[in-house]
């Protein structure tokens, strides 16, 4: 008997959410079994000017994962769930085209443990590098030029070296008080 199996969807860029919507709502409605359908994302905190920007990173940008009977007993395509997913707005194609192709495995759980690691908590996205060139943006220091010497992705925080009366001083920064300068 085959089981229910993990298969991927190409789907117009940045329509994701709206196939996962459409599949969670209707696939029962209309007699499809549809297991589970999953879009690997993360939410990232992204400092820009100083601001903190928050936004949702897919993993797989134009792929929703399904995992779904999709062959019946004898190895043959179930037409009316290939039907239902293929004719929902925003979805290309099943991988493998007509013959959809389970993904392996070793790459579901890799996509799994990907979406399971995602927390819940926003991770920040850090712009910065030891070495880089910042320019303060806030605090005593504001309008002063650096040179990034540690970073504490933990904490937010980093060490900064800035000229103070011809002598470089280290001052430690939140990174949203600094922006990178091109070089």
């Amino acid at each position: 008997m085959q089981d229910s199996r993990w298969y991927a969807l190409q789907v117009f860029s940045n329509q994701e959410a709206k196939v996962k919507l459409y599949l969670d709502k209707f696939a029962t409605r209309e007699g499809v079994l549809i297991d589970e359908v999953l879009v690997p994302s993360e939410r990232v905190i992204e400092i820009k000017n100083g601001k903190h920007y928050h936004r949702v990173k897919k993993f797989y940008p134009g792929y929703v994962f399904v995992r779904m009977k999709l062959y019946n007993e004898e190895g043959k395509l179930l037409q009316s769930q290939w039907y239902f997913v293929r004719n929902i707005q925003g979805v290309l194609n099943f991988v493998g085209g007509e013959r959809p192709v389970p993904l392996r495995e070793d790459e579901v759980a890799r996509i799994l443990d990907q979406a399971t690691a995602a927390t819940a908590a926003p991770v920040q996205r850090v712009r910065f590098e030891v070495g880089s060139k910042v320019k303060i943006t806030d605090g005593p220091f504001a309008e002063s030029l650096g040179s990034v010497m540690e970073l504490d992705l933990e904490n937010g925080k980093m060490r900064v070296s800035v000229s103070l009366f011809g002598r470089e001083t280290p001052v430690e920064l939140e990174f949203w008080q600094a922006e990178r300068i091109k070089e």
